[in-house]
């Protein structure tokens, strides 16, 4: 396993992060141990997760992936393993987390940390994101940024909670040692310049990097985002590698197989776009021309990147988990790459 320093951190992370959003739903607590225990032999250092899993999020699972976490994680070494977790905020109809009061303010903040720390049965995490914006943005499958969400029905201009404030909570924090270094999540240009100037400005924590969706069906973030990341010295943890298994050719061979986009009708909207279909065939097809699985293809497009630190992957069964990391050791051709570019232009981020 490769690892490589995060930002401007002295933490160095494994290139593959085991995601945990499965577990608690389609994993039971004994799979999880045992998927959370071969990612830890294989050399994987970094664990995700967040409040709100298992995903799709419900309000009779929710906080489950963290609890199934703490049960293992407290027979660990725990400064061997860098953890990351994110509090859940506004605009997304979670009634159940926090009573439905999901804004980002102090309090909220500080009730999610509390209740992770308390779940994960750790002192500190090594990692807080916020899971997604604040504010009004197009995220998880929208594609476009609405005006008129700025107000509410009465036409009355919506309170978005100022960066500022965020930063000054997540400082209080970072000194009470409860957190290590702060993150963002499914976040835009304009908010990641504003977290760094408003950062420098009143002499406040540094966010270290964004974890962002990021496969071959949607390459938005080399967009604008990518020169960010370079200039200012921000890790990306890239989720969702293999497009909710579309990148897998499972649902080409069988559009009924076993699965997220199965299993859970409606959800995901990203994936349910017109060219998702036929950008997997096509990605299929290509990977198998150079003998290659689909997966292996989708996933050391993604680990080899220049600009992505770490990939955060996940699965349902052990075969999967293994597969996975095996596909970290393989490498593309310059002619692979070159026939991906050529596909991307004429199928250009399908699942944005």
């Amino acid at each position: 396993m490769d690892y490589i320093k995060l930002s401007n951190t002295d933490i160095l992370v494994s290139k593959v992060c085991l995601g945990t959003m499965t577990f608690g739903d389609q994993n039971t607590e004994a799979e999880a141990h045992e998927q959370l225990d071969y990612a830890l032999s294989q050399g994987i250092n970094f664990i995700d997760t967040a409040e709100m899993y298992p995903v799709p999020p419900k309000a009779d699972t929710f906080t489950r992936t963290e609890t199934i976490i703490g049960t293992w994680l407290k027979n660990q070494v725990r400064d061997k393993i860098v953890l990351a977790s994110k509090v859940a905020g506004r605009n997304r109809n979670l009634h159940w987390i926090r009573g439905g009061d999901d804004t980002l303010n102090r309090t909220n903040i500080r009730k999610a940390i509390e209740g992770s720390l308390q779940r994960l049965q750790t002192d500190y995490l090594d990692i807080y994101y916020l899971h997604w914006p604040e504010r009004n943005v197009p995220i998880f499958g929208q594609y476009q940024f609405d005006p008129a969400q700025e107000r509410d029905a009465q036409g009355h201009e919506k309170h978005w909670e100022p960066i500022r404030t965020q930063l000054e909570t997540l400082a209080e924090l970072i000194k009470e040692g409860k957190i290590r270094h702060i993150a963002l999540s499914n976040e835009q240009p304009w908010g990641v310049m504003e977290f760094l100037r408003i950062a420098k400005e009143h002499g406040l924590p540094r966010i270290v990097g964004i974890q962002n969706c990021y496969n071959l069906m949607n390459r938005g973030f080399e967009f604008g985002m990518s020169e960010i990341l370079y200039r200012e010295n921000l890790a990306l943890m890239a989720y969702s590698p293999l497009a909710f298994g579309h990148l897998t050719g499972k649902y080409i061979e069988n559009p009924n197989a076993i699965g997220r986009v199965t299993q859970f009708l409606g959800y995901a909207q990203r994936y349910t776009k017109p060219n998702v279909t036929p950008a997997s065939a096509t990605y299929a097809a290509l990977a198998r021309e150079y003998g290659l699985t689909p997966a292996q293809l989708a996933l050391s497009f993604v680990y080899h990147r220049w600009f992505v630190t770490s990939t955060v992957i996940g699965a349902t069964s052990m075969t999967q988990l293994k597969e996975n990391i095996d596909a970290c050791k393989t490498r593309l051709s310059p002619d692979i790459m070159k026939a991906i570019e050529a596909i991307h232009l004429v199928m250009m981020n399908p699942a944005p």
